[in-house]
This record gives structure tokens, C-alpha cells and sequence, in this order.
């Protein structure tokens, strides 16, 4: 089996812990510390990384107290293991964000462990791609505290989906629940944070869940949101520039994380799915898979290839090597968010990466 290694790429220098949006030791987020707050009761959030920590305080401003729980490049969150401390974290909280999906399973074992009555943020199932969401009118509707359930999404074509209700205010944790409906969702790219669009949804759900808490400061929240949005918009800008340049393009991908970008794009992902997916997973890639990749690479269609700058395996050092061989240029995108950066400004790094490598 191939084991998820870590790669240290200069070209990404320092990704390491954000400051910005806490850590895993419980710690306060350095933008807000409690301390130095002029808010006497910071609404308490917790994310499961700080690519979400980030977010939140930038919508949430002085009026929220922001702890991330994975915020270094060297933790993977598909298997972090939470501590006690991070069980605290999460018993105290006000609102919890999960990137759901099976990609941050562990956040549903905090708040079994813990039991939180905490509201908890489900950012996949803002994604359009997010089983029986509707993509033409997507319902930005979700349920607050004193909510018994929450929707469970039907699920559709090719994706399979179990339960994966949350304990709320007034509502007790079944004997037993582990959060198992968090566990990977087949065909489902969880890395939604790529996603421009979903990133929109997920801002305008935590205006709304702030000034539902906090009804008195609803004004802030909203404009707060509003000034990100314009941001979002400025990289869908630049997106469409490259799908009008670019589009149809090829890209080969040693894991699904740079997808959506990609697509949004305009360009054509022809990685093979057992390739990306052996990776993901940590297993090796089946020798006939591996030479079908290494024939997309030779023949010379594939514009640009994309690696995790945090994981990787021999098959995708294998990978990397034959296209700089080849002259295809090789970029690497993270899955947290680098030292000094905030959602916006790195995202705008990653798309500036792909344009400039489709230019080459």
C-alpha cells in the first residue's frame, strides 16, 4: 500500500500554522484574541481547518472568536486524530464548521464526544455537486440551533449517502452514533473549498447564522459578506478569463483537491479516475492505470499538470518527474491555508499559478 507522504515544496515556502484562525491546542485566533476583544460575548466558532477559520472571521469581525483546528500544511485532515483538547474546543462552541464528506471525519466524533449542542455548518452541502442539491436554485437555507433535525439530502445517480444527523439544542445523541454519515460519499469531490460558488453559499450561511445569533449586529455581518462576495466575484472574473482562453484544455491532477477549480475554468480534467482516486485514498495505483497516465502525458495534450503540495505517493513523484521531463509544467496546490494568506488573496495565487502555467 502506498502511504501518504508528505512533500515540502519551496515553491510554497512557508505553509505552515495560520495564525489567523487558531489552532488545535484550543488556542483563541490571533486576528481576535479574547483578550484584546471589545466584544463582551464573542460568538464561538470552531472549524475543522483554518482554510474555514479564516472565513468565518473575516464575516464574523470582532464580533466572533474563531479557533481552527487543523492549520498546518503537515496535518492531513482525511486522518487527523483529534486530542482532548480538541473535544473542549468544540463542547464550548457556539457554531461548529465541517467541511463534511468524509473529508474531516473526525470533527463528527468531537462533537459526539463532546456533546455539543453546538450548530454546525456543513459546507459540502452547499455545492451544487452535493447529492439532491439543486443547482438551479440552491435553497441558502439551514437549520438553526433550536431545530430538532437536520435535511437529509436525497440522494441521487451515482452517489451514496448515509445518515448523518447532528446533535442540536434539545436533541440527544442516539446510543452508539458515531457521525458515520460523514464518511466518504461516493462520487463526491469533498474539496469544496475550490470552489468559488460554494465558498459564495457557505459566506452568505454564516452571515445568517451570525446575525441569528446576534440579531443586533446583523448590519455588520452582512456587509462584512458582502465585501467577500465582491472578492469571490473578482476570482470567478479571472476564472472566466482563462475559460475564454483556455477552454477545453487539458490538466491531469495526481488527486481530485484542484477539480473544481479547474473546471470553473472552462478546462477538461482527462486524469484518470482510478489514478486520482488510488491516490486519494493512499493505495497503490494499478500498474495498467499508471501507464495509461504516462501515455497522457506522452502524447502531449495534457497542458499542465497538478499536484497536493502537502501529500503525495511514488506514483505521483513518478508523475511529476515525466512532465517536467517533458517540459508540461507542474503545479502544486495546498489544503490549508498558507502563513499570511487569507481565502481570497490565496486563491487568487492558485488561479494566477494555473493562467500562468496554460501561458507557458
Amino acid at each position: 500500500m502506498t502511504t501518504r507522504r508528505l512533500l515540502v515544496p519551496a515553491a510554497l515556502g512557508a505553509v505552515s500554522v495560520l495564525a489567523l484562525a487558531g489552532c488545535a491546542s484550543g488556542e483563541t485566533s490571533a486576528a481576535t484574541p479574547a483578550a484584546e476583544s471589545t466584544v463582551a460575548e464573542p460568538i464561538i466558532v470552531v472549524t475543522s481547518t483554518n482554510v474555514y477559520g479564516q472565513i468565518a472571521q473575516e464575516i464574523g469581525g470582532e464580533f466572533v472568536e474563531v479557533t481552527s483546528i487543523v492549520t498546518s500544511g503537515s496535518q492531513d485532515p482525511h486522518s487527523y486524530e483529534a486530542s482532548a483538547q480538541d473535544q473542549l474546543t468544540v463542547a464550548d462552541a457556539d457554531i461548529v464548521v465541517e467541511n463534511g464528506g468524509g473529508y474531516d471525519a473526525f470533527v463528527d466524533g468531537l462533537l459526539e464526544a463532546s456533546g455539543s449542542d453546538a450548530h454546525v455548518i456543513t459546507v459540502a452541502e452547499f455545492s451544487h455537486d452535493w447529492p439532491g442539491a439543486d443547482a438551479a436554485d440552491h435553497d441558502h437555507d439551514h437549520a438553526h440551533a433550536d431545530d430538532a433535525t437536520t435535511a437529509e439530502p436525497e440522494a441521487t445517480a451515482g452517489a451514496e449517502v448515509d445518515d448523518h444527523d447532528h446533535a442540536h439544542e434539545g436533541e440527544e445523541h442516539a446510543e452508539g452514533d458515531d457521525h458515520a454519515g460523514h464518511d466518504h460519499v461516493e462520487g463526491f469531490n469533498e474539496h469544496v473549498w475550490y470552489d468559488p460558488h460554494t465558498i459564495e453559499h457557505f459566506a452568505e450561511a454564516l452571515a445568517e447564522e451570525f446575525a441569528e445569533q446576534r440579531p443586533e449586529d446583523a448590519a455588520a455581518f452582512e456587509a462584512n459578506a458582502a465585501a467577500f462576495i465582491e472578492g469571490i466575484a473578482d476570482l470567478e472574473a479571472t476564472l472566466a478569463e482563462i475559460d475564454a482562453a483556455h477552454a477545453g484544455e487539458a490538466v491531469f491532477v495526481t488527486e481530485p483537491v484542484p477539480v473544481y477549480l479547474a473546471t470553473a475554468a472552462g478546462l477538461e480534467n482527462v486524469t484518470p479516475e482510478a489514478f486520482s482516486e488510488a491516490v486519494e485514498e493512499g493505495q497503490d495505483v494499478p500498474p495498467a492505470t499508471l501507464l495509461e497516465a504516462m501515455n497522457l502525458l506522452a502524447d502531449g495534450d495534457v497542458r499542465v499538470v497538478i499536484a497536493n503540495a502537502q501529500t503525495g505517493g511514488a506514483e505521483t513523484t513518478q508523475i511529476i518527474a515525466d512532465a517536467e521531463g517533458r517540459g508540461i509544467p507542474v503545479i502544486e496546490f495546498s489544503e490549508t491555508l498558507p502563513e499570511g494568506q487569507t481565502y481570497l488573496s490565496w486563491m487568487q495565487e492558485n488561479i494566477t499559478a494555473l493562467s500562468d502555467a496554460l501561458s507557458e
